[in-house]
């Protein structure tokens, strides 16, 4: 059994997509970050940095923070959501490095400038909506060449980038830019998983 400590955004969406996606048994706790509750001390021990999502494993009391650290391990754990070969491993691992260094944080500020600056900054809007752009492109190359962005199969790869990317009408992106995102972004909202994954995420 595991505790998923989260809250309704894209990182947080990912760690309950892979949780369904592998079937194993979970519950939610639900962080109120406009609260402050990031900051509590008994979350901060499990996530030092006092961001969401953090999880715990019930049975061990391992506890785990980063959101695409916890994918990897849960893929890892289960032998699920990513490739058995190592080189193949490797690729995967590059895309979800990718995500957690350049996607999540340059879309990350765009959102912020859109929707949370106290009042609007004209170079941060540019200079973020360049970089999302640009990574928008970096994927839409990568899936003229793979059906999947870290394998032809589906894997963890994808589950970080799904949430941030399926946020483009918030980012002001339009993806008739991007077909093949266009088409991969449908394939995956499809998935059962992924469609009760959004629905958990939401707090009740």
């Amino acid at each position: 059994m595991y505790t998923a400590h989260i809250a309704d955004t894209p990182n947080g969406k990912k760690v309950i997509i892979a949780l369904e996606e592998l079937g194993v048994d979970y519950q939610i706790r639900h962080v109120d970050l406009g609260a402050g509750e990031q900051f509590a001390p008994d979350f901060e021990r499990i996530s030092p940095n006092n961001k969401i999502p953090a999880l715990v494993d019930e049975r061990t009391g391992q506890g785990l923070f980063e959101s695409c650290a916890i994918l990897y391990h849960l893929a890892v754990a289960t032998g699920k959501l990513i490739p058995g070969a190592a080189h193949e491993r490797d690729t995967v691992l590059q895309w979800l490095f990718l995500q957690a260094a350049s996607a999540g944080p340059m879309l990350g500020q765009l959102w912020w400038f859109r929707h949370g600056a106290p009042e609007p900054d004209a170079m941060a809007l540019e200079r973020y909506t360049r970089e999302t752009k640009r990574i928008y492109g970096v994927v839409e190359r990568r899936l003229t060449a793979s059906r999947h962005i870290g394998a032809d199969d589906y894997t963890v790869a994808d589950i970080a980038f799904y949430p941030w990317l399926a946020a483009y009408d918030e980012l002001g992106m339009d993806t008739r830019d991007y077909p093949h995102v266009t088409s991969w972004l449908h394939r995956i909202a499809e998935r059962p998983a992924v469609a009760r994954a959004m629905d958990k995420t939401r707090k009740p």
